[in-house]
């Protein structure tokens, strides 16, 4: 049953005020929700993957070419949704790989991709260091 109108306008504004009460605790459930769908789109790619196989080998034996190209592209659109979705978090830390904190000391460690990523942000925020 789909909520009315007031119902999913109090829920935006439920939804907004816990955003501004603790933000670290909205971006958490955020992640849960990513990560669920992630892992579904995984489960579902795989599935997608053995699939298309089935239909690959019962295109070789039968000799039906098409057969084959369509099961070879059904591994294919799979294998991709599989690797986006495992780019993407499947699991792992409650924070995203995605969203650090952004601090004004340059940190020590790290790749020199992120260290070269920090400079470029305190140039941009004006912090010429």
């Amino acid at each position: 049953m789909p909520l009315s109108d007031e119902e999913a306008r109090l829920l935006q504004q439920l939804e907004q005020s816990l955003a501004a009460e603790d933000p670290e605790f909205a971006s958490t459930l955020r992640g849960s929700k990513q990560r669920a769908r992630n892992r579904r789109v995984a489960a579902v790619a795989v599935l997608g993957l053995v699939a298309g196989l089935a239909v690959l080998f019962a295109g070789a034996v039968y000799a039906q070419t098409l057969v084959g190209v369509a099961g070879f592209l059904a591994m294919l659109v799979s294998a991709y949704f599989f690797v986006t979705a495992w780019r993407k978090g499947l699991s792992g830390s409650d924070e995203p790989a995605t969203s650090r904190p952004k601090s004004s000391k340059p940190s020590s460690g790290g790749s020199f991709v992120d260290r070269m990523e920090e400079r470029w942000q305190r140039r941009q925020d004006g912090d010429d260091r």
